[in-house]
């Protein structure tokens, strides 16, 4: 074959993503990522898969095959990621259990001790339920870096609008469905359980349940001996550019005012926040509001056009350690806000976001922590009052 055949092949094969610049992006991490999905996943969320790009590829999937169309090209070929499956409408408690179980087996079976987590909505409070329990009966932490995406930390209004049955709801789990689909029917789910879960106060403190986020956060607190770095994204996203579902539910059901600053649920609406009075602004995701979704650090996506996109930490902002206490800045700041609504960002289109390359970015800010016994830059460096003299946080080793 000629010289020039030789290069026309070459390209050819780099321009369908085989090359070796396909895995170049995102450096692998030491010990497997979890993905935990939201309320209403686990394998589709209306009619698109969840944790897919909008063709239906997982974005944790490597290009590792020898001829393979449907995959990540970001992501480095021996990066290991793995989707956990919990009950698509249930609590926290219950999820979260499910959760530390699947873990447990995914670690037996891979011979590692520790794994990331990535979740997304209820996923990323599952995860921290996940974590302590992990760290309960290994007796040692065992989640390296845990990241939550579009996740109601501090509690959802929309669920406390739902459980009102405000105007346009008949039933949680009818109301529901219109946005997650007829799995809220499937064997096991409580449609109930989950919008309790998700209101920030105790919804009925006469029902002899404590239920809501406020008891769930004194429960499993951002601590680091159940993972050694926390770290969130935050979305919100306005207007005709969010998902048509969520645009109904904005529009003709509930709009969230999704930016106040209050340590309690001042409204009351759910939420950990009272609100600044205006509800058509950029402050929510369409199901969550900014003020709610901060947990560690703040991570700042940067898209670029030209090579990699960067994720780094809003140090600026700071750190949320005690949930329960943000300050003003973190509850109602739009810095490093990423532009997302909240189906979006998790592969349900249509939309134009790149979903393959910014789970790619996380991974890899993962695993400039995540590299075992090696030295790293510790970008997650989310060090607890516990583990080290109050000073401001800092980066490097």
């Amino acid at each position: 074959m000629s010289a020039s055949r030789i290069a026309f092949a070459w390209l050819v094969w780099g321009a369908l993503g085989f090359g070796l610049e396909a895995h170049a992006g995102a450096a692998r991490t030491a010990h497997p990522v979890v993905f935990a999905h939201g309320m209403g996943g686990f394998d589709n969320i209306l009619g698109f898969d969840y944790w897919g790009d909008d063709y239906g590829t997982f974005v944790g999937d490597p290009c590792n095959g020898f001829v393979e169309l449907t995959c990540n090209r970001h992501l480095d070929d021996r990066q290991r990621a793995f989707v956990a499956r919990v009950q698509a409408f249930e609590s926290s408690e219950v999820r979260g259990l499910d959760l530390a179980n699947d873990i447990e087996s995914l670690m037996a079976t891979m011979g590692t001790d520790a794994v990331n987590i990535i979740g997304h909505s209820q996923g990323g409070i599952d995860a921290r339920k996940a974590a302590r329990v992990l760290y309960e009966r290994a007796g040692n932490t065992v989640i390296k870096v845990l990241v939550s995406v579009s996740s109601p930390h501090r509690g959802s209004p929309v669920a406390r609008y739902i459980l009102n049955q405000g105007p346009g709801v008949t039933s949680v789990a009818e109301t529901l469905a219109r946005y997650f689909g007829d799995t809220v029917s499937e064997p096991g789910n409580d449609a109930t359980a989950g919008a309790l879960q998700l209101v920030y106060g105790d919804y009925d403190p006469e029902d002899g349940k404590v239920t809501g986020m406020k008891a769930f956060n004194a429960a499993y607190p951002v601590d680091g001996r159940h993972a050694e770095r926390y770290a969130s994204v935050v979305t919100a996203q306005d207007g005709l550019n969010v998902n048509p579902a969520l645009y109904l539910l904005g529009s003709v059901l509930f709009d969230i005012d999704g930016d106040g600053y209050c340590t309690n649920d001042c409204g009351p609406d759910g939420i950990s926040g009272s609100g600044d009075g205006r509800n058509d602004e950029t402050d929510d995701d369409g199901m969550v509001g900014i003020n709610s979704q901060q947990m560690g650090y703040r991570l700042s996506y940067e898209s670029r056009l030209l090579g990699f996109d960067r994720l780094y930490l809003d140090t600026e902002l700071g750190p949320v350690h005690d949930l329960e206490a943000p300050t003003y800045e973190q509850a109602a700041s739009s810095r490093s806000v990423l532009p997302q609504d909240h189906m979006d960002v998790i592969g349900v289109g249509p939309d134009t976001f790149d979903e393959m390359e910014f789970y790619a970015t996380i991974i890899h800010s993962m695993a400039r922590f995540d590299r075992g016994p090696r030295p790293i830059v510790r970008i997650f460096n989310v060090r607890l009052p516990s583990q080290e003299p109050p000073g401001p946080p800092r980066l490097g080793p």
